[in-house]
Order: structure tokens, then C-alpha cells, then sequence
């Protein structure tokens, strides 16, 4: 026992080494502790409050991935309010957003990049939460027509969609590669996929162009109830090509030959793509945007199975929403979902 005489010993006879050890040791695990503060994950604040989600015209692909989605998000979700909106397509749905309208939509990239390109208002606030599916480009026809390209569509009614849908825009480049004006060369109808079928079947339009996931559920009751045909359009991707920067986002594509079975008779059609991304603005809350992306990924297989376009959402490729950036909650959980 160290003598309160020892230089080595304080006042109370006790080892100054013995407390210099006990004063490193608390401090030791003073900054252990708040190391461990530091870095152990805090939860983020669960998503509340009303959102608002543009899909599109009724029967369309867009209206039914909303509404399944929606059913997943009241349980995932249960403190967010999720109002679903219909909308012309995507042409309109990035104006709502960009406006501030809306708070979420789907829309395609061609359609995302015009509006950007052009300056639309609040463009530069656009940001992506994923890619989707793509989209594909499909010319109906009856049976028995003699339209066998699009250039063969002159002179005849066609009707491309509502004003400011995907469609419309798409269907436009494309009637400009095949040589034809739309306001000189035929007769455009304005009808959205809601109507387009049934003038078709009522022999009051001559050919419609849709753009929709693989198959569209419009489609299929047509082809259930009339004689319809898929017409080509891979000879005019070089051409639609030509048009860039307008047209980089469309790709060549072939309709396998079960997209509708009864219509294709095994026969696999050429045609064009584009795909199809969910949109917000910068502001949008960021906790809200990560939740929503995350119940986009995680409920593929279950929406996919009512809508089988959205079984082609993939984790591994929806970070590449080109022509716009990610939201930060998107952000967020993909690093966090990152295997």
C-alpha cells in the first residue's frame, strides 16, 4: 500500500496513477457513447398527410397501376391520403406536377423531356422516383383493312389519344416519319383509349394509335368482341430516329406473340417503345417520396399480376430516369435497399 509520503500517492494516500487510469476510462466511454449516438440509424418520420396522384384516362394502364397501388399504399402507408386524379395522359400529368397540381404521376420519358426541353414552367423542378415499364406503341386496325404501314393511314379517320397525352405526341413523329401531315394527310379524331375501341367497332374510325403497357385491358376486350389486326411500325425507327433530340427516348421493340393471342396468331409484331417513369417535384417531402418509391419496388409481383407491364419494374433498373434526376427520398431508399 503506497505511503501518503509517496510522491507517486495524492493527499488521501490513493495512486494519482489509479485515478489518471479511472479518468481515461470515463472519458473512453464518454466518446464510445457518443460515437454510438452518432452513428446508430434514427428512424425517419413516417409519411402523413394528403397526396394527390395523377394517373390517366379511365380503362387506360395508368388509372388501373394507380389504383392498385393505391390499395397497397393505405396499408403501407396507413397515415398518408392517397387521392387518385384521372388526367389526358402524360403530357398533361407532367403539367399538373410541374405546376404543382399534383404531387405524383406516371409519365413517359418523351413526354417529361419535351416539356423540360421546351422550358415548361417549373420543368427544372421535376425530379423521378423511378422507372417503370415501357410503353408500346400499338396501330389497330379492323381485320379486313388494307393498312399495312403507317403510311397507309392517309386519307383515312385516326385517332391518337386525348390533346395532351403520351400517345398523341408520339403518334405525331411517328405519322411525320412515315411522310404524313396529321392535319392535312387524314382526319384525327380526339379520343382517349376510354372511347377509341368502341368507334372502332362501330366502324367510326378507320385505325387507332395507343401507347400502353403490354397488353392494354382495352385492347383485349376490342379484340374479345371484334376482328382487329396490330399493324408494324419498326420500319419507321430509323427515320424517327432522325428527329432527335425529340425521339432519343424511343427505342425498337417487338410485341411478343402472347400479348394478344387471339389478335397475333404467334406472330411477333416490330414496333416502337418508350419507357415510362414516376414523377414529383423537389419539394415534395422527402420521407413521403422514399416510402412511395419503396411500395413501387417492393409490390411489383403483386400489382404485376392484374397488370402484367408492372411486373417489368426492376431495382436493379429503376434508378435510370433519365431525362431527370432522382428525388432524394428515391435516393434514399435505394441506398438503403442496395444489396
Amino acid at each position: 500500500m503506497a505511503s501518503p509520503l509517496d510522491p507517486s500517492a495524492d493527499a488521501s494516500g490513493r495512486p494519482r496513477r489509479r485515478r489518471r487510469t479511472t479518468r481515461s476510462l470515463v472519458a473512453a466511454l464518454l466518446a464510445a457513447g457518443l460515437l454510438a449516438w452518432w452513428l446508430w440509424p434514427v428512424a425517419p418520420p413516417e409519411p402523413r398527410g394528403e397526396v394527390s396522384f395523377a394517373t390517366g384516362v379511365r380503362t387506360g394502364v395508368y388509372e388501373r397501376y394507380g389504383g392498385l397501388l393505391k390499395q397497397r399504399l393505405d396499408d403501407e402507408l396507413p397515415k398518408v391520403e392517397l387521392e387518385l386524379q384521372n388526367s389526358q395522359g402524360s403530357v398533361h400529368n407532367v403539367q399538373r406536377v410541374a405546376s404543382g397540381q399534383t404531387d405524383f404521376t406516371i409519365a413517359a420519358a418523351d413526354a417529361v423531356a419535351d416539356y423540360v426541353d421546351r422550358g415548361g414552367r417549373g420543368g427544372r423542378d421535376l425530379r423521378a422516383c423511378a422507372r417503370l415499364y415501357d410503353d408500346y406503341i400499338q396501330l389497330i386496325v379492323p381485320a379486313d383493312s388494307r393498312v399495312r404501314r403507317a403510311g397507309d393511314l392517309k386519307g383515312l379517320r385516326v385517332a391518337a389519344g386525348e390533346e395532351r397525352s403520351g400517345v398523341n405526341l408520339v403518334a405525331g413523329r411517328l405519322l411525320e416519319a412515315a411522310g404524313l401531315d396529321p392535319e392535312h394527310d387524314l382526319t384525327m379524331v380526339r379520343a382517349g383509349i376510354d372511347r377509341m375501341p368502341k368507334l372502332l367497332a362501330e366502324r367510326k374510325l378507320d385505325a387507332f394509335f395507343w401507347s400502353g403497357g403490354l397488353p392494354t385491358t382495352a385492347v383485349q376486350r376490342l379484340a374479345e368482341r371484334t376482328d382487329i389486326r396490330l399493324v408494324q411500325l419498326g420500319d419507321l425507327v430509323p427515320r424517327l430516329h432522325r428527329q432527335q433530340p425529340e425521339t432519343r427516348y424511343y427505342r425498337s421493340a417487338v410485341m411478343p406473340p402472347d400479348a394478344y393471342p387471339g389478335v397475333q396468331n404467334g406472330e411477333a409484331i416490330k414496333t416502337v417503345a418508350v419507357a415510362n417513369l414516376l414523377v414529383t417535384r423537389e419539394s415534395t417531402d422527402r420521407a413521403t417520396t422514399e416510402g412511395i418509391t419503396r411500395s413501387v419496388i417492393r409490390n411489383r409481383d403483386a400489382i404485376g399480376r392484374e397488370v402484367h407491364a408492372a411486373q417489368k419494374v426492376d431495382l436493379r433498373t429503376a434508378i435510370y430516369t433519365d431525362p431527370l434526376p432522382l428525388h432524394r427520398g428515391a435516393e434514399q431508399y435505394y441506398r438503403s435497399a442496395k444489396p
